[in-house]
């Protein structure tokens, strides 16, 4: 397994503020990999990750970071790996995008050695810290420590500083229908409205009272109710005498059919009751015996 690194105690344990002193290209790769020295790299050299947990980016709020950048520069360095002909950033994608659109050329960077695991927690941590993740976006980066790297959720837990239930709660969300996560991912649900839709398991219900908690402003305590009456079996409708008669008499003539001789279903209530078979010789008893035991 791989060591911790303090990855519990946070990202700046990991990634310390600096200020770049030269560029990549004036200093031996040997020399900055796994060392603290901030170096300035081009963006055109920096690749993001493509398996990073994060997939949404507020447009919004790149635009407002850029205009931060422009006036003050960046603070905090961005965190890369070599990886072939380029670099690969495990922390820090928001500052790169930022970066590209505010024009910068270059970006202050760490690089450093990771394996995959360490990288994919680092990134869960980054942006856990700035509550960038999405709760959708969140479980799948728990499933896929769990499910790359073998990991228990025990031992999930303890590597980034979370308890266990909340991971187990987060992975739940995994199980609504992927129309139900586009929508807590899009914030048309609060994630306590969708673990309250868990327990549907029809999926199209689901969707429906989804829906109606975005269109009707449901409660929590709304949807509780409501799942608890779709949970309710539906009572079925008591029959009249007349249908329970006929119901007896269809019974009669399929007996009757099979055996050949005359049935009567006598009920004394609508648990019990007793079947009469009328025969008329030694001989029609002995069929009904052969036919009844299949001799």
């Amino acid at each position: 397994m791989a060591s911790k690194r303090g990855l519990g105690k946070g990202i700046d344990s990991i990634i310390p503020k600096g200020k770049a002193v030269k560029s990549v290209s004036e200093i031996k790769t040997d020399d900055i990999t796994n060392s603290d020295k901030v170096v300035l790299i081009k963006l055109t050299s920096i690749e993001r990750d493509k398996s990073q947990p994060r997939k949404n980016f507020s447009e919004d709020e790149l635009n407002e970071l850029a205009d931060s950048i422009k006036e003050h520069g960046i603070f905090q360095p961005l965190l890369v790996s070599k990886k072939d002909d380029h670099y690969e950033i495990v922390a820090g994608e928001r500052r790169w995008r930022a970066a590209k659109i505010a024009g910068l050329k270059e970006v202050p960077c760490l690089v450093k050695d990771y394996t995959e695991q360490e990288k994919v927690e680092i990134q869960i941590i980054e942006n856990l810290q700035r509550e960038n993740l999405n709760p959708v976006e969140e479980a799948a980066a728990y499933k896929r420590l769990i499910e790359e790297f073998h990991l228990t959720q025990d031992e999930l837990a303890e590597r980034i500083g979370k308890k266990r239930t909340t991971i187990t709660n987060k992975m739940r969300l995994l199980n609504l229908s992927p129309q139900v996560q586009e929508m807590l991912v899009d914030d048309k649900l609060s994630e306590g409205h969708a673990r309250a839709l868990l327990s549907i398991e029809d999926d199209k219900k689901q969707y429906d009272l989804a829906q109606r908690v975005f269109d009707e402003k449901l409660s929590v305590r709304d949807i509780e109710k409501e799942v608890k009456a779709l949970s309710k079996p539906k009572k079925q409708p008591k029959l009249t005498p007349e249908a329970v008669q006929l119901i007896y008499r269809n019974l009669e003539d399929k007996i009757r059919e099979k055996l050949g001789v005359k049935v009567s279903i006598n009920p004394k209530d609508e648990q019990k009751g007793k079947i009469e078979i009328e025969y008329f010789s030694q001989t029609e008893l002995e069929e009904v015996v052969n036919k009844i035991t299949n001799n």
